[in-house]
């Protein structure tokens, strides 16, 4: 057990002083808050509209949790892997990455356990504030019907919380690989712009996976992004219980360990490659 936790520390270090430095970003937070404030308003408004100019007859989603789940997904849009973590871009750029190489950790877990500490730390204050003004202060000002509701029970909330912390690493395998790729092309830039689109569409953060055509919801359902939002929003509403419950568990956990294995093998191909410049 010593052992282990002797092993483990300077990991433990590495997420706790990224997550501690991003933390001090409050203004940082405070203007993603009012930015995914103004675009969930918007979203729900084209929603409703949406759902009042349609016969909505046996919906996957009721009203209520598509509003609902769209104040989740922008409470989790800083948990998106649509970006590669910029410390690494910069350690690239200027040649610090070689430093990581001579540490005596395993450099994929350092990189790992890091952008999960700035993940963690970018998306906890923004979805606490989302919380707070969707599930609290709408309902105050009269606006019940475009409020965040509960979960559908204590089980769902459960299995909620659960998925949310997959979702982090699963999120952080991805990013993973977006900060190998910035490693091998000595630039994020283009990385960073194909990830974008992708991500928000697969993930369910534009619209609902549910709401898209009933052909390709075993696919949506499969896919990883799907794991990042998707998945924690079907257990919040109770659309996956039981069985399911444990099958949305265990599609997050299927691609967090191969996500992972996939980018230990790559980034041992990257750094055995790698050209260093600045310095």
């Amino acid at each position: 057990m010593t052992a282990s936790r002797e092993l483990a520390r300077p990991y433990i270090a590495a997420f706790a002083s990224r997550f501690l430095q991003m933390l001090q970003y409050r203004t940082a937070a405070l203007a993603g808050f009012a930015t995914q404030c103004w675009w969930g308003g918007i979203k729900v408004m084209v929603l409703a509209a949406f759902y009042g100019g349609a016969s909505m007859g046996g919906a996957p989603m009721s009203l209520a949790q598509a509003v609902t789940y769209t104040w989740l997904a922008q409470g989790l849009l800083a948990l998106l892997p649509w970006l590669g973590d910029p410390e690494v871009a910069q350690a690239v750029r200027t040649g610090a990455v070689a430093y990581d190489r001579l540490r005596p950790v395993d450099a994929y877990a350092l990189w790992f356990v890091r952008s999960a500490g700035w993940l963690a730390a970018r998306v906890l204050p923004r979805l606490a504030l989302m919380a707070a003004f969707a599930a609290i202060a709408l309902p105050l000002a009269g606006l019940g019907d475009w409020a965040w509701q509960p979960p559908a029970s204590v089980a769902a909330a459960v299995a909620f919380l659960a998925s949310t912390v997959l979702a982090l690493l699963l999120s952080t395998s991805m990013v993973m690989l977006l900060n190998i790729a910035t490693a091998a092309a000595l630039n994020e830039r283009g990385i960073n712009a194909l990830a974008g689109p992708v991500v928000i569409v697969f993930s369910g953060n534009l619209l609902p996976l549910v709401l898209l055509p009933d052909a390709w919801q075993t696919a949506l359902l499969l896919q990883p992004f799907a794991g990042v939002v998707d998945i924690p929003a079907r257990l919040y509403f109770g659309l996956m219980n039981g069985p399911q419950a444990l099958v949305g568990l265990g599609l997050q956990c299927f691609w967090i360990v191969a996500l992972v294995g996939l980018g230990h093998v790559a980034m041992g191909r990257t750094m055995r490659k790698l050209e260093v410049q600045g310095g």
